[in-house]
C-alpha cells in the first residue's frame, strides 16, 4: 500500500474561462474537493497528489507516475464537453482512473441528447423542446409551467425562482437571457409538480441504487413552485434550504436507474434527479456523470450517510470497481 500513487484530477477554473461569476463559483470549488480527497487517501496510507485538469496535464501525470487517478474534472477551458479529453489522455497514459469514459461524458454533456436516449428506451421524462434560436416557435404540445435550463452546463447554473415561466412572454424573457449570455441552446420541459428525488448509483459485482427524497425547508421555500437553485445549491453553506430523507424507490424505478446508467454509458457512479408526480409516476430531470464526490456538501456523501455508508467507504467501491480486482495493490480496500 504504500507504494500506492493516486493523482486527483481537478477542473482548471480560471475567471476568464467563465461568462459569469456564478458558472465560475460552480467549477472552483472541485480544488477544494480535491484536497479534501487526497487528505483521506493520506489518511488510508496511500500517497496522493492533485493536479488541474490544464494543457500541463500529461507533462505532470508522466513526472509523478501513478498507477491510479481519480477525475474530477468537470470542464475543461471553462468547456464541459471538453471534460471528455481527461479520460482521452489516461487511457493514451493507460492510467486507470474513477468515472464515465470519453464517450459517457460527450453524451452525458449534451442534455437533449440524454432525454432522447432515454425516451428510445422507454425511459420516462418531462416533454421537452431543444431551444436554438430565441424566436423558435414553442411547441403547442407543451404545457405551461416550463423550465428553461441551459442544455450544455450541469451545477443547476442558472436555476432561480424565475426559471419556471407560466405564459410565453416570460418564458421566451428567460430563454434569450440565457442564450445572450452562454452562448448555446436552451432546454425547454414541463414542470412536474410533486416530490423531488435523487438516485445515487454506485457500480460494482452487485450496482446498487441508493435514493433520498429532497425535504424543503418550509421557511426557506415560499415561491409557488419548489425546485433546488444554484444559490441552494453554491450559497448556502449551512444547507438550510432543503436535506434528504431515505426513499423507498419501487423496484421498476430502480430498473429505470439502473438501465438510464447503462444508456448513457457511464461507470462507477452517478447521480440522477427524479420528480414523481400524485399518481407515483417517476420522470428523469437531470443525469450526471461524475458528480460532485467529496467528504462533504455532495450529495453522494449526504445520500449514503442515511445508508450508513462512510465517504472512505465510497472512496474504496469507486476505486475497486474501476480496478476490477486487476490490481493486488488493492487488495487491502476489501
Amino acid at each position: 500500500m504504500n507504494d500506492l500513487k493516486i493523482a486527483i484530477l481537478y477542473s482548471d477554473a480560471k475567471r476568464e474561462y467563465f461568462p459569469t461569476e456564478d458558472q465560475y463559483i460552480s467549477e472552483y470549488e472541485c480544488k477544494e474537493r480535491a484536497e479534501m480527497i487526497a487528505h483521506n487517501l493520506s489518511a488510508m496510507k496511500i500517497t496522493a497528489a492533485t493536479f488541474p485538469g490544464d494543457d500541463q496535464l500529461t507533462v505532470n501525470l508522466k513526472k509523478f507516475s501513478p498507477n491510479f487517478a481519480i477525475n474530477l474534472v468537470d470542464s475543461v477551458y471553462g468547456q464541459e464537453y471538453l471534460q471528455a479529453t481527461i479520460p482521452a489522455i489516461l487511457e493514451l497514459l493507460k492510467i486507470p482512473y474513477t468515472g464515465t469514459a470519453m464517450m459517457g461524458l460527450t453524451i452525458t454533456t449534451n442534455k437533449y441528447f440524454n432525454k432522447n436516449l432515454l425516451e428510445q428506451y422507454g425511459l420516462t421524462t418531462p416533454k421537452y423542446q431543444l431551444i436554438t434560436n430565441p424566436t423558435d416557435v414553442i411547441d403547442p404540445a407543451l404545457d405551461f409551467p416550463l423550465i428553461a435550463k441551459l442544455n450544455e452546463v450541469h451545477g443547476s447554473l442558472e436555476i432561480q425562482e424565475n426559471s419556471i415561466s407560466d405564459n410565453e412572454k416570460d418564458l421566451r424573457s428567460k430563454i434569450s437571457s440565457l442564450m445572450n449570455t452562454y452562448h448555446q441552446p436552451v432546454l425547454i420541459e414541463e414542470y412536474v409538480a410533486g416530490r423531488e428525488v435523487t438516485a445515487i448509483v454506485l457500480e460494482g459485482a452487485n450496482t446498487k441504487v441508493y435514493a433520498a427524497e429532497k425535504i424543503f425547508n418550509p421557511e426557506k421555500f415560499k415561491q409557488k413552485y419548489q425546485i433546488v437553485t444554484f444559490d441552494d445549491n453554491f450559497r448556502d453553506p449551512d444547507n438550510l434550504a432543503y436535506g434528504y430523507q431515505k426513499y423507498e424507490l419501487p423496484p421498476r424505478a430502480q430498473l429505470q436507474v439502473k438501465k438510464a446508467f447503462e444508456i448513457l454509458k457511464m461507470d462507477d457512479y452517478a447521480k440522477f434527479d427524479l420528480r414523481v408526480d400524485a399518481s407515483g409516476r417517476h420522470y428523469f430531470i437531470d443525469c450526471n456523470a461524475n458528480p460532485a464526490i467529496g467528504p462533504k456538501d455532495c450529495a453522494i456523501s449526504n445520500i449514503l450517510k442515511l445508508y450508513d455508508i462512510s465517504f472512505e467507504e465510497i472512496l474504496k467501491r469507486i476505486i475497486k470497481n474501476t480496478l476490477n480486482g486487476q490490481a493486488a495493490d488493492f487488495k487491502e480496500l476489501a
